[in-house]
């Protein structure tokens, strides 16, 4: 059996790395006495894995993971007693149990909200969000391991509005394509003629297949 978990992530902790919130999280396993897997051969490590890397920077309202267990234990339990073992900033907000044969998180993965929290002004940014989306194609460029390529970012948009100050981005995030927050925020900023604003991004959900949200996949 293995426990799909949602966790939080603070602002505070946003500039803690990938692999070292890897390690944080085996750590508070460890001292959970949660009934974890590990895996064989000669340098075994508890089975676990996020179902999607945060930039460094970026804060997580509702990430994901998945962590096999050895022994049936209940969702309460396994909440309970991980939040006692981490530190402040992040926390285990839900967890329900999954068969061991049910696809990873990971591979689960179509698209994430993101929210871009201002700490500069940005009202030209904002004003310019639904001309920027009339756009047919939004040609951009990324690093590849052929150096620099030209890419279209508008298929990789499927909703950007502005709610209370704050603008929302659901971006796609799979196999099959993935934008960067940071990547369309300067591309936006580029079109509205103005610098890159001050900003902390806050990813606030994890969408599978059909915008379903992954901890209900």
């Amino acid at each position: 059996m293995k426990m799909r978990a949602v966790y939080s992530v603070s602002k505070r902790l946003r500039h803690v790395g990938h692999l070292d919130l890897m390690r944080l999280m085996h750590r508070a396993l460890r001292r959970s006495g949660i009934p974890v897997a590990y895996s064989s051969g000669y340098n075994p490590h508890i089975l676990l894995s996020l179902a999607a890397p945060l930039n460094v920077g970026m804060a997580g309202d509702r990430e994901v993971m998945d962590v096999q267990l050895s022994e049936v234990i209940t969702e309460k339990e396994f909440v309970q007693e991980l939040n006692n073992s981490l530190p402040e900033g992040v926390r285990i907000l839900s967890a329900s149990k999954r068969d061991d044969k049910h696809p990873a998180a990971m591979s689960q993965l179509f698209a994430a909200q993101i929210r871009y929290d201002f700490l500069s002004p940005a009202d030209s940014i904002l004003s310019n969000v639904d001309a920027f989306m009339q756009r047919e194609s939004i040609m951009s460029k990324r690093k590849s391991k052929k150096g620099m390529v030209e890419y279209d970012m508008r298929p990789l948009i499927y909703a950007l509005s502005v709610n209370d100050g704050a603008l929302y981005a659901l971006l796609s995030l799979s196999s099959k394509g993935t934008l960067k927050p940071a990547s369309l925020i300067e591309e936006l900023s580029s079109f509205a003629g103005v610098p890159i604003p001050q900003y902390i991004a806050v990813r606030t959900a994890l969408y599978a297949d059909k915008f379903i949200p992954l901890e209900e996949a």
